[in-house]
């Protein structure tokens, strides 16, 4: 019986899915729930650090970005002159 810290769970697997995992539980000498908990405990960890992760700057930072982006573009001579170069090695 599920007391009031713990839940359960279940999942059903293919037989070969199941005898991998009892066998990798029973290499590090643990029980199979132990093993598996474990296991999805830390994919949930992974996935959530992979979403909940905000990136703060400061906002002056985050300002001249904006104004940057919302400028005309200026070409940059040294990229002009590699795009020339590189159309006189590969012409179209």
């Amino acid at each position: 019986m599920a007391t009031g810290t713990s839940k359960r769970f279940e999942f059903r697997l293919r037989p070969e899915a199941k005898q991998r995992i009892e066998h990798a539980a029973s290499l590090v000498h643990e029980s199979t729930s132990d093993f598996v908990r474990a296991a999805a405990e830390r994919r949930a960890d992974e996935v959530l650090l992979e979403h909940d992760v905000v990136t703060v700057v400061p906002a002056e930072f985050f300002d001249q970005l904006l104004s940057a982006l919302d400028e005309q573009p200026q070409p940059s001579p040294a990229l002009a002159r590699a795009g020339d170069q590189a159309r006189r090695v590969v012409p179209r």
